[in-house]
């Protein structure tokens, strides 16, 4: 089963207690958008098999919504964040690279 450590609270929840919310980082089209960016944004998600980032929410808990870095092959947890971060945290990124030294980098 998937644990992950809510940056917020600290505790250690199981899926069972989560909500997903997608793909993060992803930029958000609203208003004034072209059509392409629009159909972009709502249906053309990345889906790789391996490292993702992802949003979460401790639903059952301090109900906060956060991000997460994981293999979607393993399920191994490289960890969380707090969702107002713009792109992953560098310290993040390094542990990622010196597990999977062939990863690419975030983007």
């Amino acid at each position: 089963m998937l644990t992950l450590e809510c940056p917020y609270c600290g505790v250690k929840a199981e899926e069972t207690e989560l909500q997903p919310g997608g793909e993060a980082h992803l930029k958000r089209y609203g208003p004034g958008s072209t059509d392409e960016e629009f159909d972009g944004y709502m249906f053309s998600r990345k889906n790789p098999k391996g490292v993702h980032f992802e949003r979460w929410r401790h639903a059952y808990g301090c109900g906060k919504w956060f991000l997460a870095a994981r293999c979607t092959a393993t399920l191994e947890v490289f960890g969380t964040y707090p969702a107002q971060t713009s792109e992953p945290p560098a310290e993040l990124q390094a542990k990622i690279k010196a597990k999977r030294p062939n990863w690419e980098g975030y983007k």
